[in-house]
């Protein structure tokens, strides 16, 4: 067995990477902090040193002592239920970490060679909630356990280093969790469980990749779940979907009974911009990949009606933090320097909409 001490620089035998050596979950098993700042635990067996720390030496564990036990993407330290244990740190939370947000992450180990390249894959929890969870995917009518494990309050965990011959492997894969805190009152969540669909043709297009919120580098990322709302949780499935068409037809094949209605003076084209009323699913998508589809479908609408003289529009984009509004007016301003525009009738529309006359 290679004999590690802290500070050892080292690399992995079976796989790519390596790190400095930060302590030890047990006899077996030592923990190296990778080149992007997360705590991997790896058998010893597997790591050999290409540079030693000098004259920093670990004590080696013996029962007496205590060794740190790996939570998340760092080593914690021990409970301090026992006499002479340190205090664990809480860690800090955030207003918005109350609602959970967690996600899938991959990224290319060389991304200027997407044909052949390795990817890594971290699961990130963007909450102020611990979350114990199972990734898994599924093979035929089973499922097999990729990674479990439980992860701390806004911090991301390495899962696995996946090689270009089994993305097929994820193509179906599935993410269960629970959430609590510890040491404090919180507010009782669901237990989730999403299965994602995964593109694996995304890994090899670099446009797939994106800046985030995350990683200092590109990613792609899958939602599980935002803001406390499982990803899948509007999604339509084909059996609803069938089930929905059958009985507009049913509903068109009815005697339809003849109204009289009184003409309007003017009609008003409403076009709802929110992403949700546009597509089923934004996973994998960025904010500005929803942003470019809102503006693309703004375009789209105007370019129907440019030639109606008079004709109104009213695009709903909601108040938000004004993103798409200012976008909506600088397409207006740019493209269609000839038509008015103005915020849509309060009564009806709050202040979430801008109504646009052709001219």
């Amino acid at each position: 067995m290679n004999k590690l001490s802290t500070g050892d620089t080292v690399r992995f035998l079976n796989t790519v990477g390596g790190g400095i050596v930060k302590g030890f979950q047990n006899k077996q098993v030592v923990i190296v902090e990778d080149e992007h700042g997360f705590d991997v635990p790896v058998l010893i067996s597997e790591c050999v040193v290409v540079q030693p720390a000098g004259n920093e030496k670990m004590s080696q564990s013996t029962e007496e002592e205590e060794t740190p036990y790996v939570t998340g993407s760092h080593v914690a330290k021990p409970s301090p239920t026992d006499t002479g244990r340190e205090e664990e740190k809480e860690p800090e939370e955030t207003p918005e970490g109350e609602k959970i947000t967690a996600c899938l992450a991959w990224l290319p180990m060389d991304i200027k060679n997407l044909s052949s390249t390795s990817y890594e894959c971290y699961f990130v929890n963007d909450s102020n909630y611990y979350l114990f969870f199972s990734y898994m995917n599924r093979e035929g009518g089973s499922m097999k356990i990729r990674y479990s494990g439980l992860v701390e309050p806004n911090t991301k965990i390495f899962l696995e280093e996946i090689q270009k011959e089994e993305l097929n492997e994820i193509e179906k894969v599935t993410v269960q969790f629970t959430a609590f805190k510890r040491n404090k009152p919180f507010s009782l969540k669901a237990p989730c469980s999403v299965e994602l669909r995964i593109d694996t043709v995304k890994f090899y297009k670099l446009h797939s990749f994106h800046e985030n919120d995350y990683f200092e580098d590109n990613a792609l990322t899958y939602f599980i779940m935002r803001d406390d709302i499982p990803e899948d949780k509007f999604r339509i499935t084909v059996d609803e979907l069938e089930q929905a068409i059958k009985e507009k037809k049913r509903q068109d094949d009815r005697p339809q009974k003849a109204r009289i209605e009184k003409p309007r003076k003017e009609t008003v084209t409403e076009a709802d911009l929110h992403i949700n009323q546009l597509i089923d699913t934004t996973a994998g998508m960025t904010n500005a990949d929803i942003l470019e589809y809102q503006l693309n479908k703004f375009n789209e609408v105007m370019n129907e009606h440019i030639r109606h003289k008079n004709h109104k529009i009213v695009f709903i984009h909601g108040k938000g933090d004004g993103v798409l509004r200012n976008a909506i007016l600088k397409e207006l301003k740019k493209n269609y320097s000839k038509c008015s525009y103005q915020d849509a009738s309060f009564r009806e529309y709050g202040y979430g909409a801008t109504m646009v006359t052709i001219k």
